[in-house]
């Protein structure tokens, strides 16, 4: 099964692609991890993309898909794999739908975690982080034992000047602008799959799961 899956700062996106790869026994393919392994290997694509990276140029599409098309040409991709992080707008999105046309593979379907603003913002504004052990809490989700300072060493909690309310209003308006043109792509395409993001991690799992087979 080939899967795309998307989602908002704070949906769960990254918790449930590492559960939904082991349930359905394919490879998760995260664009970070994918940059840092070609630059590592010195693949040609590799090599083009640290190129760029050292000027502080961004790499251009067909430099990142070139990546994705040596990615997805591995072994471990034959039995499927978990598209993360990529495409970012509907001119990737198109890229790769050609490219996966050339190497004769269909992307089954796009998973789509979604959860109320409101509820988002609450998500990304409660975290604390430990300031002596990096330990990260929430004040709502994963609180600490004692307010404001951490179980593990005792250090004083704080919340990051980009977790504040402005900071993540702007991040999560930026996201929702830039996806919804892709959102929209996926819908016309039929393989679209919008799951309720605010539910309890075993249940947006089981919903993926019943969506996708």
């Amino acid at each position: 099964m080939n899967l795309l899956i998307m989602g908002p700062p704070g949906a769960g996106k990254g918790t449930q692609a590492e559960v939904l790869v082991k349930e359905l026994n394919i490879t998760h393919i995260s664009t970070g991890d994918m940059f840092r392994a070609a630059i590592k290997e010195g693949t040609e694509m590799g090599k083009k993309a640290k190129e760029y990276m050292d000027k502080g140029a961004l790499v251009p599409d067909e430099v990142v898909i070139g990546m994705v098309k040596d990615r997805l040409s591995q072994a471990d991709c034959q039995a499927g794999f978990l598209l993360d992080g990529f495409p970012r707008t509907v001119e990737q999105a198109a890229a790769l739908d050609a490219t996966l046309q050339d190497m004769g593979i269909k992307l089954d379907g796009v998973v789509n975690v979604e959860v109320p603003l409101e509820k988002l913002m609450a998500r990304l504004t409660g975290r604390r982080v430990c300031k002596g052990c990096g330990a990260s809490y929430h004040v709502i989700f994963n609180p600490p034992q004692a307010e404001g300072k951490c179980n593990s060493c005792g250090g004083e909690l704080y919340q990051r000047s980009d977790d504040n309310e402005e900071s993540v209003g702007t991040r999560l308006n930026a996201y929702i602008e830039k996806t919804k043109p892709l959102i929209d792509y996926y819908e016309a395409k039929g393989i679209l799959k919008g799951i309720n993001g605010d539910q309890e991690i075993s249940k947006v799992l089981a919903d993926i799961l019943a969506a996708v087979k």
